[in-house]
């Protein structure tokens, strides 16, 4: 999926849990992207937020980072945080 895509639909879920309780705030944004993202999808995320590139997201993405869940790497696929790996 194209990244800035992928910034845009976080950002729109996002502002929807905007107007949420304040505790179900990130935890709303990290339940709908954990439930209905597809693990690639994800991954992007991460990778997207890992490398730095957050100017253009909702705090409420960053916020919810923590609580969605990263997917695992295919079977024998390098472990990209594998501090071996740099």
């Amino acid at each position: 999926m194209e990244r800035d895509k992928l910034v845009y639909m976080a950002n729109q879920i996002a502002k929807f849990f905007e107007s949420a309780k304040e505790g179900a705030r990130s935890k709303g944004v990290a339940d709908h992207i954990n439930k209905f993202w597809e693990p690639r999808m994800r991954t992007q995320l991460f990778e997207r937020v890992e490398s730095g590139r957050t100017g253009d997201m909702h705090p409420l993405v960053l916020e919810a980072m923590g609580a969605i869940r990263r997917p695992e790497a295919p079977s024998g696929a390098p472990n990209q945080s594998d501090p071996s790996l740099a």
